[in-house]
């Protein structure tokens, strides 16, 4: 479930002075293994001077397309979003792990109304939603809310400008620019303000079906406030973070003693004993494990696993369902064991 494949580079195309986009050669054996839904993200991993780095980037293609395309935004100070802006060309080979992610759109065969509120490049999966929402249904509608600096460091904007002409009467953007006035653009970042006049002006008479949301933590937790406040029940409000805020481990202080943990990955079973201050994916990682993980920052999905005996907690959680958590699921790199053993099972999930 954590291999990796290696995947070669046909195509490194400029999106702003600041982002690229990258698109892999998917081999015929491995269609398949590379099939996604809008909305996924893959794992590349790659060494940069010497240090092994695993990124998460989404998936901006559309499944229809028959390709995978992934937007990189460079980030000051950065290491891969760099590497990958200045260093990577077509022909290159880099290891990536099959698509996964929860924030995802299926088509069917009900008409759906669908709004999506993005800043910087947390359009990247909202660009593969849309096209996927717009191309599955003659009826749907598509609201993008799109927040960035300039029209210059806006990622996708002759994409989305192609949309709009494609689907004219079925996909309409609000563009925001925090450090530029434009014509037919709001001026300042995404607020409680612009959520109230998307929803209860501008498209008012709209019942939307679902709303996805993608960028900094603080925009998506404004957005998704605003809507419940709007009576916008929180099953239709998806989101997926691209940076999130440090929570401190105070957990970690209150616990002593040690774990003898089980770990199932990829039908290996595996004993550690660690320390009960650890994080389950830290102790797993450090014996070597080839467990699955990206972010280690808890705003991925790639590290979920199940607990099959005793008891662990998290640091902070804004990927699982309380569902998902009464059944057993953790995210590992923010677990820490509670009990005296712990088993847990990556491969069901």
């Amino acid at each position: 479930m954590s291999d990796f494949h290696a995947l070669k580079i046909t195509a490194v195309d400029s999106l702003t002075p600041n982002a690229v986009t990258l698109t892999f050669d998917i081999p015929e054996h491995l269609k398949n293994t590379f099939a996604y839904t809008a909305g996924q993200y893959i794992t590349i991993k790659h060494t940069v001077n010497g240090e092994e780095l695993r990124r998460a980037y989404s998936i901006s293609s559309a499944p229809s397309s028959g390709k995978i395309t992934v937007g990189i935004k460079k980030v000051p100070n950065g290491t891969f979003s760099v590497y990958a802006n200045e260093s990577i060309k077509t022909g290159d080979v880099l290891e990536v792990m099959p698509p996964e992610g929860r924030f995802v759109f299926e088509s069917t065969s009900e008409a759906k109304n669908v709004a999506a509120f993005a800043a910087g490049s947390g359009i990247t999966p909202i660009m593969s939603i849309a096209q996927t929402v717009l191309e599955s249904h003659s009826e749907n509608t598509f609201v993008l809310v799109f927040g960035n600096q300039s029209p210059e460091e806006t990622m996708y904007l002759k994409a989305l400008q192609e949309l709009q002409e494609q689907y004219t009467n079925r996909f309409f953007i609000q563009h925001l620019f925090s450090r530029s006035q434009e014509e037919n653009a709001l001026f300042g970042r995404i607020e409680t303000s612009t959520v109230n006049f998307i929803i209860k002006n501008k498209f008012k008479e709209t019942a939307f079906d679902a709303f996805y949301l993608c960028g900094p933590e603080e925009i998506i937790n404004t957005v998704s406030d605003t809507l419940k406040s709007n009576g916008i029940s929180e099953d239709k409000i998806l989101f997926e973070l691209f940076t999130s805020s440090d929570a401190e481990d105070t957990l970690a202080e209150e616990l002593e003693g040690k774990t003898k943990l089980e770990v199932l990955v990829d039908d290996e079973t595996f004993f550690i004993t660690m320390d009960k201050k650890e994080l389950v994916l830290d102790a797993v990682l450090k014996e070597d494990i080839n467990a699955p993980y990206s972010c280690q920052g808890g705003v991925c999905s790639s590290c979920i696993a199940r607990v099959t005996e005793g008891k662990a907690e998290m640091v902070k959680n804004q990927i699982l369902t309380d569902g998902e958590v009464a059944e057993g699921l953790i995210l590992t790199c923010q677990a820490h064991p509670l009990t005296p053993t712990l088993k847990v099972d990556y491969d069901d999930v």
